[in-house]
């Protein structure tokens, strides 16, 4: 996971962008993401699919199509968002580098604990609420007229 921060903070950076454009009710747009981001569309878009496979985000479709959090934001946390994208198979070691299998393997899972430990504790909520205090407002939703 640490290794891969480019991955995962991306995935972190497109659910809080959801989370705070869009929430569950309202949906924005990959193309929007991307631009709020700074990011390619298309470099995102595996991305947007590992985290709608895994239920992070619900994706709509159609012209008014686009993505919406797939559960409240106070349950979803960093370290679920950032293993949804990182995870790999465990690659298999040819046993003969036995300082990488023996001192460096688990040095560094036990640096993976520790951090997915701290990326459990926070969740979406926490960020969205990091956001009301650094002074940003979320886009406001008209109400619904229906007056003909």
């Amino acid at each position: 996971m640490y290794l891969r921060r480019d991955r995962a903070l991306t995935a972190i950076s497109i659910m809080l962008d959801v989370a705070f454009h869009a929430g569950r009710s309202g949906v924005v747009s990959g193309a929007d993401i991307a631009r709020r981001g700074d990011m390619l569309r298309r470099g995102i878009e595996p991305v947007l699919q590992a985290l709608s496979r895994a239920g992070l985000l619900s994706s709509v479709r159609g012209p008014k199509g686009g993505y919406r959090l797939g559960r409240p934001p106070r349950t979803i946390t960093l370290n679920e968002i950032v293993r949804t994208v990182t995870e790999d198979p465990e690659m298999p070691g040819d046993g003969v580098n036995l300082l990488r299998t023996k001192v460096l393997e688990p040095f560094w899972q036990s640096v993976d604990h520790e951090v997915s430990e701290k990326m459990a504790s926070v969740t979406l909520e926490h960020l969205l609420q990091n956001a009301e205090e650094a002074g940003m407002q979320r886009p406001s939703r008209a109400p619904i007229s229906f007056s003909i």
